[in-house]
């Protein structure tokens, strides 16, 4: 069993906020640009559809071994979200392992807030016994690659479903 909680991280610019139904309407406007799904498929989702996405996550996995924990990102000195951040962790006979996926809404990219905040997601995940982080990342998709070199992460020659599998194992 795992008992990891998507409690809030703050960084330099940032304060990652544990995921809440409430923020599905600012939120499907963060992310209602189609190309952020050039890469991983599908089309944006309304306020509606993300609200009970939201419902379901925060209720958590039915799975005592896994925890869902998702965050929405908070750049500070806007006042305002500008994308997710989002770690399944899974408990196995050694320890915990991480899975991690970001997204930040168009107007924010370049910006470094995908960086900033994988990392502090990271940084929090050493505190706790994860041994292992990973990623899945589409090959062509250079900007998730630099983040996730960023925070730690390298590739490996596994794929999953054509993504590249990133790891960092920490201990």
């Amino acid at each position: 069993m795992t008992t990891f909680s998507p409690d809030p991280i703050r960084t330099s610019r940032l304060t990652l906020l544990p995921l809440r139904a409430e923020y599905a309407d600012e939120m499907a406007v963060v992310l209602s640009d189609p190309a952020l799904h050039t890469f991983t498929g599908g089309t944006p989702a309304s306020a509606e559809d993300l609200r009970a996405r939201y419902e379901r996550w925060v209720t958590g996995s039915p799975d005592p071994a896994v925890a869902w924990c998702n965050w929405v990102i908070r750049l500070r000195d806007e006042a305002c979200m500008t994308g997710t951040l989002q770690a399944t962790i899974t408990t196995d006979d050694r320890g915990a392992a991480a899975e991690i996926a970001w997204v930040v809404g168009t107007p924010w990219q370049r910006r470094g807030i995908a960086t900033e905040a994988a990392q502090g997601l990271v940084a929090r995940l050493r505190q706790h016994p994860v041994h292992t982080v990973v990623a899945h990342i589409h090959p062509d998709h250079k900007a998730s690659a630099a983040v996730a070199a960023a925070a730690g992460l390298t590739p490996t020659d596994q794929r999953h479903d054509g993504e590249i599998r990133w790891q960092l194992t920490i201990g």
